[in-house]
């Protein structure tokens, strides 16, 4: 072969290896986003006594999907063990990663509550965010509209603080705004409540840890009011016991 031929061969080499390194960034995020990936965690199933009670409650959230594009759903709520009341709500979400560890969020969500004479439920539409603030914190801002037009916003924030290798402090921040009072579902308007937690877990295994916590909220303005109307306390404090997992 002459060597200007075999010379021409070399260059177009190694012309097409510069192409290929400088390929790998989007071609890898299109192939990686390709494999389906699954997660369920339920990061609150405690006992929660106050005022004589034993309510159970929970928070969970499970999400399947790929590098960009996932879906979630998540749910929360507490239930009596005595008597016949309780909350609960479920979002189903649309999430679409906008930035590194940020992710933004669409959906709905389905409020029920549980009452001495009768059960209601409503529809909301969700559009929210969630990813990691400096110092690694969990946000988890979220802004939710009714069918009938009814604007509120929801902000929580965790944070853990590794003690040792298995044992963890988890301090816990919800706070709720509402632009008009929603008498039926115990929201009045301005600043609803807000409550604090504080939950130590020892890591069985880190998909398994029980946990043993204090949490304390406080329900402000016409939203206290409608508590006391009906036979809550506007304020509580009481220590908590429970289980967290994931798969």
């Amino acid at each position: 072969m002459p060597r200007t031929r075999r010379q021409g061969l070399l260059i177009a080499a190694l012309a097409a290896s510069v192409v290929m390194s400088a390929l790998p960034d989007r071609a890898a995020a299109q192939v990686m986003d390709n494999h389906i990936y699954s997660m369920f965690l339920v990061d609150q199933l405690e006992v929660r006594p106050v005022d004589g009670q034993q309510p159970i409650g929970w928070q969970a959230a499970g999400w399947i999907g790929g590098d960009f594009t996932r879906f979630w759903i998540k749910s929360e709520g507490e239930i009596a063990t005595e008597g016949r009341s309780g909350r609960a709500e479920a979002q189903a979400l649309y999430s679409r990663l906008i930035a590194p560890f940020w992710e933004f969020q669409v959906g709905a969500r389905v409020d029920a509550r549980r009452g001495a004479s009768s059960d209601r439920a409503r529809l909301q539409a969700v559009v929210g965010l969630e990813g990691l603030a400096p110092y690694w914190f969990d946000i988890e801002p979220a802004l939710f509209v009714s069918t009938t037009g009814d604007i509120s916003a929801r902000i929580e924030a965790t944070h853990d603080l590794y003690i040792t290798q298995r044992l963890l402090l988890q301090p816990r921040l919800d706070f709720n705004v509402a632009v008009q009072a929603v008498p039926e579902y115990g929201v009045g308007s301005g600043v609803n409540d807000l409550g604090l937690g504080l939950r130590l877990r020892y890591e069985i295994r880190r998909e398994v840890a029980p946990y043993i916590g204090v949490r304390w909220e406080q329900r402000f303005a016409g939203t206290a009011d409608l508590a006391r109307a009906a036979g809550e306390g506007a304020s509580s404090l009481g220590l908590l016991a429970g289980l967290r997992f994931w798969f």
